[in-house]
C-alpha cells in the first residue's frame, strides 16, 4: 500500500466532511497503535500540499501500566522525522481502571478517561481540533456494538463538535479500510499495546463476527459502510411514522 493511495483515502474523507480549515491547530491522538501512527504520518504528508494551512501536534496519553511500561521512543523518533511536536501525558488511568475500580468492562471507562486527558491537553496547547485514527471498519463495528449491547442504531460521526470544551473531533481515515491501514502500517514504527484487555474486548468479538460473515459474504464490510454513509438508503420505522397520515 503506497503513501499516495492512502493519501487519496485521507483527502477524500477530509474533503467530503470539511474536516480541516485554514488556521487550524490539530492535535493527533497517538496511542502508538497502527491506526493512530498511520494517521499521524498521513496528516504530516498531507500538510505539505494541503490547500488549507494548519499546524499539527501529536499527543500520547500514557495509561501507565506500572508492571508493563510502554516505550514511546519509536513514536518520538517518528515525530522528529516528520517535524511534529510530540507530547506524552502521563496518567494513572491504568491503575484506576484495573486496580482501583476493577472494571468488568474496562474499555468504556478507559476510553472516556483517555479522551478527557487528550482533549484537555489539546485545549491547553491551543488546539481547536483533535484527530482520531478511526477508519471505515471502526464505523461499522461501532454500529454493531451499539445494536448488540445497547439496543441502539448508532455510530460515531466523521466530524463532531464538543461544545463543553470547544473542540472539534475529526476522523480523517474514515474512508480507509482496516486492511489498507494494516498494510501501510508495516512501513511505520508501531508500539505494541500493553493493556491487559487487549484482544479480549467486545469490539474484538464483533470484529470476529463480521470476519466470519465475510467468509460467506466477502463484501459485507463494503455493504455496511455504504448503508451508513448514504442517507438515501435509510429506511426505518421513523420514516414510516412520518408518512402514515398520507395513507
Amino acid at each position: 500500500m503506497t503513501t499516495q493511495k492512502m493519501l487519496s483515502f485521507l483527502r477524500k474523507g477530509i474533503t467530503k466532511y470539511k474536516m480541516i480549515n485554514d488556521g487550524d491547530k490539530i492535535a493527533v491522538g497517538v496511542s502508538g497503535g497502527k491506526d493512530s501512527v498511520v494517521l499521524l504520518k498521513l496528516l504530516a504528508e498531507y500538510k505539505r500540499f494541503s490547500p488549507e494551512r494548519f499546524d499539527l501536534l501529536a499527543i500520547t496519553v500514557d495509561l501507565n501500566f506500572e508492571d508493563r511500561p510502554t516505550d514511546y521512543t519509536p513514536i518520538k523518533n517518528l515525530c522528529n522525522e516528520l517535524g511534529v511536536e510530540y507530547l506524552v501525558e502521563k496518567t494513572e488511568i491504568g491503575k484506576i481502571v484495573f486496580d482501583i475500580r476493577k472494571e468488568s468492562n474496562p474499555c468504556a471507562l478507559c476510553s472516556k478517561m483517555r479522551k478527557g486527558a487528550l482533549n484537555n491537553l489539546a485545549k491547553e496547547k491551543g488546539c481547536n481540533k483533535v484527530a482520531l485514527g478511526h477508519h471505515a471498519d471502526d464505523l461499522t463495528d461501532t454500529l454493531l456494538l451499539s445494536l448488540f449491547y445497547e439496543g441502539r442504531l448508532s455510530t460515531f460521526a466523521p466530524k463532531s463538535y464538543l461544545d463543553k470544551i470547544d473542540l472539534t473531533l475529526i476522523r480523517p481515515l474514515i474512508m480507509a479500510r482496516e486492511l489498507d491501514v494494516i498494510a501501510y502500517s508495516k512501513t511505520l514504527p508501531v508500539v505494541k499495546s500493553c493493556c491487559p484487555a487487549n484482544k479480549m474486548t467486545k469490539r474484538e468479538y464483533v470484529k470476529n463476527i463480521v470476519s466470519k460473515v465475510g467468509e460467506d459474504i466477502p463484501n459485507v464490510r463494503d455493504m455496511m459502510f455504504t448503508a451508513l454513509i448514504h442517507p438515501e438508503r435509510y429506511n426505518l420505522f421513523d420514516k414510516f411514522e412520518n408518512e402514515v397520515d398520507k395513507f
